[in-house]
């Protein structure tokens, strides 16, 4: 068996490093990986590849820096070509980046399988490049693997169980990474105090909003006053912060980290607040509470058992769920919400048995 895995985002990486993991314990799958190279990042070199235990690319397409359009474009006609040249048997592609959806569109025209992994997550909010990604790339799936319960739902109610597909509840290869990564963790070199939040602030509705923004770090300084809080922040956030001239002074602010570090800060902190829809999670696998600072979560289960609070940009709310984390339901945090580590085990005997 050959399969042609698609990335372009560093996260994706890291998911897909526990897959290569995986098939790496099969002498008869190959795998071909390919970089399209959407999100240039200065942190993935060799060293990175190597401290992940990651394998490198076979292909970099070097497609990134353009237009949605421009961009899903250009990475179509070249992982088509890919593809023709390796002839998988499948495409495999995770999340909802437009690297996914190029290599979705590739399979279904060239009609070789395609299997996605984190299928079904829904936000309902359809001015999201990434619900649009998403939706289609589970259209034309041949296999739905899902990392929740609630994601097999939102399949089902759109109608999934009617067209020629598979869904799989294989719970979230993120867990597997975590629990992987746990044991290879990193202090980051800075000062840190026995008692710390972790913070990442980094999604376009908050950092290219300025009512936004200021309500957010209103708080977070005004929480830092009473207990440290660390924030790995981009340089393009942080000149935005300092256009706005607001007082961060109270605040732990450091340059973005490795994701070895950052397993080290999330395994490390009291606990997290954030607008990532990736960290939410490795939050509720260390067993740590999680305020997000959006309105709307794909995470919604973590939020249905108590373990995360939503509060938007409200910096009255944000301050509230600080004060009274105490209501967090932290018996919930050792639900088994996301298969315990076991998903790239279970994806990849489906796609061994897939008939």
């Amino acid at each position: 068996m050959k399969i042609l895995t698609i990335l372009g985002a560093r996260p994706q990486f890291i998911k897909a490093g526990s897959i290569s993991r995986e098939i790496a314990k099969y002498k008869e799958i190959e795998e071909i990986i390919v970089h399209t190279g959407q999100h240039y990042d200065a942190n993935m070199s060799d060293i990175f590849f190597d401290e992940m235990q990651i394998p490198k690319p076979n292909y970099f397409l070097g497609i990134g820096g353009k237009s949605h359009g421009a961009m899903t474009g250009q990475m179509i006609e070249k992982i088509e070509e890919v593809a023709l040249k390796e002839k998988p048997d499948w495409i495999l592609v995770y999340g909802d980046t437009n690297s996914t959806l190029a290599g979705a569109i590739v399979s279904s025209k060239l009609h070789i399988k395609l299997a996605h992994i984190e299928a079904g997550l829904r936000s309902f909010n359809m001015k999201m490049p990434e619900e649009v990604n998403r939706i289609l790339t589970d259209r034309v799936s041949n296999v739905l693997f899902c990392p929740t319960d609630t994601a097999i739902q939102n399949l089902k109610n759109e109608g999934y169980e009617n067209l020629d597909c598979k869904i799989v509840k294989s719970g979230d290869v993120m867990q597997d990474g975590a629990m992987f990564y746990k044991n290879l963790a990193l202090k980051p070199n800075i000062e840190i105090k026995n008692s710390f939040i972790l913070c990442t602030i980094h999604r376009a509705e908050n950092t290219d909003d300025e009512t936004r923004l200021r309500s957010i770090f209103e708080a977070l300084n005004e929480i830092a006053k009473e207990k440290q809080v660390i924030l790995p922040l981009h340089p393009r956030t942080k000149k935005i912060l300092e256009n706005l001239k607001l007082d961060i002074s109270n605040l732990t602010i450091i340059e973005p980290v490795g994701y070895l570090e950052m397993v080290w800060l999330i395994d490390n902190c009291d606990f997290v607040m954030t607008d990532s829809g990736g960290l939410q999670k490795e939050a509720y696998f260390f067993e740590k509470q999680c305020i997000t600072l959006r309105d709307e979560t794909e995470w919604v289960e973590l939020v249905e058992c108590g373990v995360n609070k939503l509060v938007g940009a409200n910096k009255d709310k944000i301050l509230e769920s600080y004060r009274n984390n105490s209501e967090f339901n932290k018996q919930n945090s050792r639900l088994n919400l996301y298969g315990g580590g076991k998903a790239s085990e279970i994806i990849i005997n489906e796609l061994l048995g897939y008939k």
